[in-house]
């Protein structure tokens, strides 16, 4: 369980790294890591919990990732 969210937190900043690296997002290095990161442990805490989500822990990690890149921007942005 330990290595599963440590590796849900490596891919999460990888996802962030890349997305800022490639221009499909402009927030910033650091602000998209900690997005990608935020929005990748809480559709962790929420596998837990209520078991549903992807058969696969790094699948699940890549698409909350993207996820919380697609929401948390565009809600703040005008």
């Amino acid at each position: 369980m330990f290595l599963t969210m440590f590796g849900t937190v490596v891919i999460a900043g990888i996802v962030g790294y890349i997305s800022e690296k490639t221009g499909w997002t402009h927030n910033g290095i650091l602000q998209s890591i900690i997005i990608c990161i935020g929005g990748a442990f809480l559709f962790y805490f929420v596998r837990i919990m209520f078991g549903f989500g992807f058969s696969s822990p790094g699948l699940n990690a890549i698409a909350s990732s993207i996820g919380a890149l697609i929401i948390v921007p565009f809600h703040w942005r005008r």
